[in-house]
């Protein structure tokens, strides 16, 4: 029985230094990888725009949608950026992230031409593997929040991709404290997603050309 009580003694401790651990290799591997400044930016044709919500609970617009999108835009329209893969949640006929991103674009100036929607990106990991197994593209820009891009970056750098991550506005700080203890866990379950578990994407199927407009 003793090696029993030992066990539940270190198991706590051993899964709190896992977590540790995670969050210290993806933050410090991915960091030289991250842009603040749209200056910096060269030579990436395609933007990944990681989706959320558009709207928080209660109707309000959601702060995270909205600064993602204007810097989407932003790098449009300083020709950093010639194309985008919108790629979100499209699980029921009333919540669909890409539709509402490609509104929210197409309103701040971007033609239609240049969207290419992914609808089924259901998680991160979706969403990265897909802008190359899908959409064919082995060099991307992401567009999300600081916290949100470590993770975006280390699958990305998992799976082949050459990616960078331009980072939009975080919204109030209630908010960007409740995401920041989230993203702690989820930094920890795409480690075991990656190299215990091996996850797939949800879907994958036929293959989608882009076509950009230079």
């Amino acid at each position: 029985m003793k090696w029993v009580r030992r066990i539940i003694i270190f198991l706590p401790v051993l899964l709190l230094l896992f977590v540790l651990f995670s969050n210290v290799w993806i933050v410090t591997s991915t960091e030289s990888r991250i842009y603040r400044n749209t200056d910096d930016i060269l030579d990436h044709r395609v933007a990944l725009v990681l989706g959320t919500s558009h709207k928080v609970i209660g109707g309000a617009s959601n702060p995270f949608f909205t600064h993602r999108i204007d810097r989407a835009a932003e790098l449009y329209h300083l020709k950093k950026i010639d194309h985008f893969i919108l790629s979100g949640d499209n699980s029921s006929r009333y919540y669909n992230e890409p539709i509402e991103m490609r509104k929210a674009l197409i309103a701040r100036g971007i033609p239609v031409s240049s969207i290419t929607l992914d609808y089924a990106g259901f998680r991160t990991l979706d969403s990265v593997v897909r802008s190359k197994e899908i959409f064919g593209q082995d060099k991307i820009l992401i567009i999300t929040q600081s916290f949100h891009s470590h993770r975006a970056l280390f699958i990305s750098h998992y799976y082949g991709i050459d990616a960078i991550a331009v980072v939009a506005d975080d919204a109030n700080p209630d908010s960007t404290l409740k995401m920041h203890i989230r993203e702690y866990f989820a930094r920890t379950k795409a480690v075991l997603d990656l190299y215990v578990l091996k996850t797939a994407p949800h879907f994958l199927g036929e293959k989608e050309q882009i076509i950009i407009n230079s």
